[in-house]
């Protein structure tokens, strides 16, 4: 008898296909979830997956890395938090644009909630218009709802407001997650956490 529910339910969500965000949720709900890190070019059906393979999920994952650490694969795009036992939990990230991407090791040297953020004179000189300051909050403020800063870099780990940022090569070499994400992962992590960039 479940052998013929299930096959039921496969043969309705085979016959609906791929429901689009605007079918699958109200405009509030729609909205909700883009701030929370829903992304657009991700299909919804009807058991909750967007499409897309960019949401945290446990991974097998072989490393010499301590549980703790957190290993930043740039090719794969991809961010690893190394759980021990050979697992990790794996998060889609956006990368440095070409020219803007970069390897080494930094621990994490601050935390910050809804930070504010200042262009560094470098993107003015690229970008003339960029704004000069927003608040934390903001829900245009390009470090999302999180962020991590490592070393004495100007690099961090932060959320985005456009989740569909996420999986790209578009930063001036930060590493951008979805605002639900990056906010996990602030939780996981303090201040001294290893980060590894490959």
């Amino acid at each position: 008898m479940l052998t013929h529910h299930i096959a039921i339910v496969a043969a309705i969500a085979a016959l609906l296909g791929p429901v689009s965000l605007a079918q699958a949720q109200s405009d509030n709900e729609r909205q909700e979830m883009l701030r929370g890190g829903a992304t657009k070019k991700g299909v919804y059906n009807i058991f909750g997956f967007d499409g897309t393979d960019l949401g945290r999920t446990t991974v097998r994952y072989e490393s010499k890395y301590a549980p703790g650490t957190i290993v930043v694969d740039t090719t794969a795009r991809k961010l690893y938090l190394i759980q021990g036992n050979g697992q990790a939990l794996r998060y889609g990230i956006g990368v440095g644009r070409a020219g803007f991407q970069w390897k080494g090791t930094h621990k994490i040297t601050a935390k910050k909630e809804n930070p504010d953020w200042t262009p560094p004179p470098e993107m003015i000189a690229r970008q003339p218009d960029v704004p000069r300051h927003m608040k934390g909050g903001d829900p245009a403020n390009p470090l999302g709802t999180r962020a991590m800063y490592l070393g004495s870099t100007l690099y961090r780990i932060h959320g985005s407001p456009d989740a569909d940022s996420v999986g790209e090569a578009e930063s001036s070499g930060c590493f951008r997650m979805r605002n639900t994400d990056v906010a996990d992962l602030y939780n996981r992590v303090s201040v001294g956490t290893t980060v590894v960039v490959k």
